[in-house]
């Protein structure tokens, strides 16, 4: 008996095994079904708000928990085209047509992302099926219509740009990106046609996009960085350099073109921060420095010298500083650079220059304050050029400390002190011995040496009424309706 049943038992283990795995499994497929609709709703939910890339994520869970659902793929292929990315949501239409090739919207939204991406062939073909499908499908029906106007302008933005008439390929290839933005190709025929026209920052800005659109492409990247250098934005193109490096470390053009930007990058930084630093002697060393690392491009010639000019003006060498200058303004005209070339003529006494210098400035950027600021000090120091300096008298520079300013009076005034002299030459010695101790009173007394760096003489009676009357409050500098009178014990 117990042999029977074990036989029975036996028998039966194998089929209750069986039933329990099927239960199971149908259980497991009813719980999977069910998250894929919840991630279906979700994404439903955040692409009604607009939140395209929550919405992506929960339909690439869907499409992974129920990999043959053709909406799904749909779905998940409309966010994509609405992303603007033309080559995932290709490949999701094409799967949805691939389940069901009678899904007459997901072949139509295929042919759109064919005319953005300008495969004129491929999506006026899909135009064509969508109009057998549908023959009142307005939109498949004009377009399809179009299609032959798009490939021939294409091939008329290729000729234009083969005969060098790049001015007619970029107004043409301008009119067909409106219909096909995607299109990588048409991007960079107008890049080059820019780059021949010599506007290098439309070309970068299509550059771009064409690296958008082909991703990791060395060549485009490359590309990017040299226009870049060539427009003098170093530390731009050193970021652009090294994307093209992470793809292909060896690349044969990058990598060198990378280690001469990053030298001239580390060059031009040191100017920047050896110049907030005061080291203007430092700044123009690596400034030279450029100049022998980079003898072609010119903006970046232009920067070096830029440098030279600035920090040499800094550090008060005002003749070497105008040939800097003057060497860069024959580069390009710039409005900084005009203040630098002025504040160097100030300081050799070449005021008409400077002048002209700070007008010309304003005239590249009127509302430039430095040009303004220096415009008005180089008057004021035209005029008191034709009264005393004080700063001469002494012998000292404007930029002298007081104790400098103090020896340097010592100094003078032994040297005329008038019981030294006689005759003719006393009264020679009397009148420069007033105005050294003049010199002394006005330049070791903050507010007067301020006044007279400002352009007016604190000692001159003349200039002190035409400042009073200038001043916001001239009127109450000549008595008032209300009179006070104090008195102290």
């Amino acid at each position: 008996m117990d042999y029977l049943a074990s036989i029975s038992w036996n028998k039966v283990t194998p089929c209750l095994v069986f039933l329990i795995f099927e239960v199971v499994l149908e259980f497991s497929e009813c719980a999977t079904q069910a998250e894929v609709n919840k991630h279906l709703e979700l994404g439903r939910d955040f692409l009604a708000r607009g939140q395209l890339s929550d919405a992506l994520t929960h339909y690439h869970a869907a499409v992974e928990g129920d990999p043959h659902n053709y909406l799904t793929y749909f779905k998940r292929g409309t966010v994509y085209y609405a992303l603007g990315k033309a080559k995932f949501a290709l490949q999701d239409f094409s799967k949805v047509l691939e389940l069901k090739s009678d899904f007459t919207s997901a072949r139509l939204q295929r042919a759109n992302v064919y005319l953005k991406l300008a495969q004129y062939t491929d999506a006026k073909n899909d135009y064509l099926e969508v109009t057998y499908a549908d023959p009142y499908n307005e939109e498949a029906i004009n377009q399809y219509h179009r299609i032959d106007e798009y490939i021939d302008d294409l091939r008329l933005v290729e000729a234009y740009y083969r005969g060098g008439d790049h001015r007619a390929a970029v107004e043409l290839a301008t009119r067909l990106l409106d219909v096909s933005p995607w299109s990588a190709h048409l991007r960079q025929l107008r890049a080059e046609s820019y780059v021949a026209l010599n506007d290098l920052f439309s070309a970068v800005s299509d550059i771009r996009s064409v690296n958008r659109l082909q991703q990791d492409s060395t060549d485009g990247y490359y590309r990017l960085a040299t226009l870049l250098y060539k427009l003098g934005h170093v530390s731009d193109a050193l970021k652009e350099i090294r994307e093209c490096l992470k793809l292909d470390p060896e690349h044969k053009k990058c990598f060198p073109f990378y280690k001469k930007v990053k030298k001239v990058d580390k060059l031009l930084q040191e100017c920047e921060d050896k110049s907030s630093a005061r080291d203007f002697a430092g700044c123009m060393k690596s400034a030279s420095a450029v100049l022998l690392v980079e003898t072609e491009v010119t903006l970046v010639i232009f920067e070096a010298r830029r440098w030279l000019c600035s920090c040499a003006v800094k550090e008060e060498l005002y003749s070497e500083a105008l040939g800097h200058c003057s060497s860069a303004l024959e580069l390009r005209r710039d409005a900084r650079l005009l203040c630098d070339r002025a504040d160097a003529l100030l300081g050799l006494e070449m005021y008409d220059d400077a002048i002209r210098a700070y007008k010309e400035a304003l005239e590249l950027d009127e509302g430039f304050q430095r040009a303004k600021e220096g415009l008005s000090r180089a008057q004021k120091l035209q005029k008191q050029s034709e009264q005393r300096d004080y700063y001469k008298i002494l012998g000292v520079k404007r930029t002298a400390t007081k104790q400098e300013i103090i020896k340097a009076y010592r100094k003078a005034a032994q040297k005329w002190h008038p019981d030294s002299y006689h005759g003719d030459e006393k009264k020679l010695a009397e009148k420069k011995f007033i105005d050294i101790a003049a010199a002394k009173e006005v330049l070791t007394d903050p507010e007067k040496r301020a006044q007279f760096d400002g352009g007016s003489d604190p000692l001159d009676p003349d200039a002190q009424r035409h400042d009073a009357f200038h001043s916001p409050f001239h009127h109450f500098q000549h008595g008032s309706p209300f009179q006070f009178k104090f008195h102290f014990n």
